[in-house]
C-alpha cells in the first residue's frame, strides 16, 4: 500500500525561562509548502558535508540511504506533525524531523558550518534541498510503508491538529487529568501543537492553562478547536514565528511574520491585547513556560 494512501496531509532538556525555538506545526507546513517544487524531481545523490560539530542522526548509514533512494521520483511533499514526510515512488519515505533548529531549506542555508545534509535532484528547477541544523538535534530517517506505520502511524501520533474535528478533540483530550495545557502538547493525543501555539489557542478560547481537562465543558472544547483552527491558520497565513533567536527561517531562508501578532507568549508584563486591563503572566508548566492572561482567562473553581 503506498504511504500517500496511509497518511493523508497531513527531550532535549532547554531552560523553561528562554523562548522555546522548537518548530511547531506552522512553521513545518509552512517548510512543506515552501518544497512543494521538489515534487516529481528524482534524487541524484545525498551528501553529507564537512561538519565538525556532532552529527545529526540519521538513519540507515549514509551508504544504505544513498543506495535506496538514488534514482528515486519524490513523488509527494507530506507532513505527520512536526516532521516532513518526503514520499518516493519505491514506497519509501524520507522523514525529517527538524525539531529544535532544524531548517529544511531550498536556498543557501544560513551558513555551511550547521549544515548537516544535501539531497542533490535533478529533472526540476531546483537542484538540491537542504537540512541546516545548529543544534544538531534534528533527525533524518528512511522508512519503507510498515516502518513508517510503526514508528509515526496512530498508535504514536494523535490526529493533526490541522484537520482533527472538535469531536474528535474532546474525545481524546475529555478524560485526561493534566492541565489542558499540557495535554495538548501531548503528540500522542493530537500532533503539531507545542508550548508556543498551545498558549496562544488557550488565550483565544479564554480558558485557564491550569484547567483540567476532565473538568471543561462541551461548550469549551468546541471553543478550544475553534482556537486552534484560528490561531495554526493565521500562523500558517504569516509562514509562522521567528523568535528573537532568530533560528527559524522559511524555506527561501525568510524570517516568518507571526511573531508581530503574537497575543500572550513572551509577553510577560505587558498588557493583554485583549482586555487591556491586565497584564501577560508567565508560569512554569511540565518545564516549559506558558503565558497567559488572568484577567481574560480566569480559572473557575
Amino acid at each position: 500500500m503506498r504511504i500517500d494512501a496511509i497518511f493523508p496531509i497531513l527531550f532535549y532538556p532547554f531552560p523553561h525561562w528562554l523562548p522555546a525555538t522548537m518548530p511547531e506545526l506552522p512553521e513545518v507546513e509552512t517548510m512543506r509548502r515552501g518544497i512543494l517544487p521538489i515534487q516529481g524531481t528524482a534524487i541524484h545523490d545525498v551528501l553529507r558535508p564537512k561538519c565538525q560539530l556532532k552529527p545529526i542522526l540519521l538513519q540507515p548509514s549514509l551508504a544504505s540511504f544513498r543506495r535506496r533512494v538514488r534514482g528515486c521520483i519524490l513523488v509527494r511533499v507530506g507532513r505527520l506533525g512536526k516532521r516532513i514526510v518526503l514520499d518516493l515512488n519505491s514506497g519509501d519515505a524520507i522523514v525529517v524531523e527538524p525539531r529544535m533548529t532544524g531548517l529544511v531549506l531550498l536556498a543557501d542555508p544560513p551558513n555551511r558550518t550547521h549544515l548537516r545534509l544535501q539531497i542533490m535532484l535533478r529533472g526540476g528547477a531546483h537542484d538540491a534541498i537542504w537540512f541546516w541544523d545548529q543544534r544538531g538535534l534534528g533527525t533524518v530517517r528512511l522508512f519503507n510503508a510498515r516502518e513508517l506505520i510503526r514508528e509515526l502511524g496512530p498508535q504514536r501520533l494523535g490526529p493533526d491538529a490541522l484537520v482533527v474535528s472538535a469531536e474528535t478533540l474532546r474525545e481524546r483530550l475529555r478524560t485526561c487529568r493534566r492541565p489542558v495545557k499540557v495535554a495538548l502538547m501531548d503528540q500522542q493525543l493530537l500532533a503539531g501543537v507545542g508550548n508556543l501555539y498551545a498558549s496562544e489557542i488557550l488565550h483565544v478560547a479564554r480558558i485557564h492553562p491550569q484547567a483540567r481537562c476532565d473538568q471543561l465543558t462541551k461548550p469549551a472544547w468546541f471553543g478550544i478547536h475553534a482556537a486552534l483552527q484560528d490561531v495554526l491558520t493565521e500562523a500558517i497565513r504569516y509562514e509562522g514565528s521567528t523568535l528573537a533567536d532568530g533560528t527559524y527561517r522559511n524555506a527561501l531562508n525568510r524570517d516568518g511574520g507571526y511573531q508581530n501578532h503574537h497575543r500572550v507568549y513572551s509577553r510577560h508584563g505587558l498588557p493583554c491585547p485583549r482586555c487591556r486591563n491586565s497584564t501577560i503572566v508567565r508560569i512554569v508548566q511540565a518545564q516549559r513556560s506558558t503565558f497567559f492572561c488572568p484577567q481574560c482567562q480566569r480559572k473557575k473553581r
